[in-house]
């Protein structure tokens, strides 16, 4: 399972959790960013910059997934691409986008997108927390498991 990280948004606690991930299962590890971002110097992790513009990153994503690999992204439309792929996507709170959520998802993503065009204040998402954090590295522990089970 190859791992691609939506990382210019993308917390760097979450950033160091997948790194020592890598690290401990020697799994191919991509960072993708318009802008460079320093990654520790293990062969099966590398960084991607692709040229600033508006979701460049969410494209050269879309464009080298697989299917099985796993897409670290808050982004719904990048995710509901990926899961089309029969790839996985999950977000840095450790949500689990799949077939059968995406949907709804990105309904809910459309209409508050709809609702901050008209003006209303929709506020923003919470903080990021401890509880966060911990979610995503369970999920991505379930994650790498069940795909070192499949042997791949």
């Amino acid at each position: 399972m190859h791992i691609w990280v939506d990382a210019d948004a993308c917390p760097a606690v979450i950033k160091d959790i997948l790194f020592r991930a890598a690290e401990r299962t020697g799994g191919a590890l991509t960072l993708v960013a318009n802008q460079y971002l320093r990654v520790p110097a293990l062969p099966q992790v590398r960084m991607i910059q692709v040229p600033g513009g508006f979701d460049e990153a969410d494209k050269y994503i879309a464009a080298h997934v697989q299917a099985g690999d796993l897409v670290i992204t808050s982004d719904i439309p990048l995710a509901a691409d990926v899961v089309a792929r029969d790839a996985h996507a999950l977000s840095p709170k450790g949500e689990l986008y799949g077939k059968e959520n995406i949907r709804e998802l990105l309904d809910l993503r459309n209409f508050m997108d709809t609702l901050r065009s008209t003006g209303v204040d929709t506020g923003g998402p919470p903080p990021f927390s401890m509880a966060d954090r911990q979610s995503f590295a369970n999920r991505l522990d379930r994650l790498l498991h069940a795909s070192a089970q499949r042997g791949g």
